[in-house]
């Protein structure tokens, strides 16, 4: 399968999808908790949506309501 570069997103536009700051996402990419990519021919950081979203599946947790 062919990828776009419409799967992909920069670090921005990556940090606003997860709700964290760009330096967060930093991190975690450095980490290995986030999948990066970078662009050969200029150093920009690339996240693809779908790693993206496994990682904020995989974070998730359900919201339990307390009984009154």
């Amino acid at each position: 399968m062919t990828e776009k570069l419409s799967d992909y997103l920069m670090t921005a536009e990556a940090a606003e999808f997860l709700g964290v700051s760009q330096n967060t996402l930093r991190t975690w990419a450095k980490l290995g908790k986030v999948q990066v990519r970078v662009n050969p021919a200029n150093g920009y950081r690339l996240f693809r949506r779908k790693d993206l979203q496994k990682f904020l599946d995989s974070v998730a947790k359900p919201v339990s309501r307390k009984a009154n």
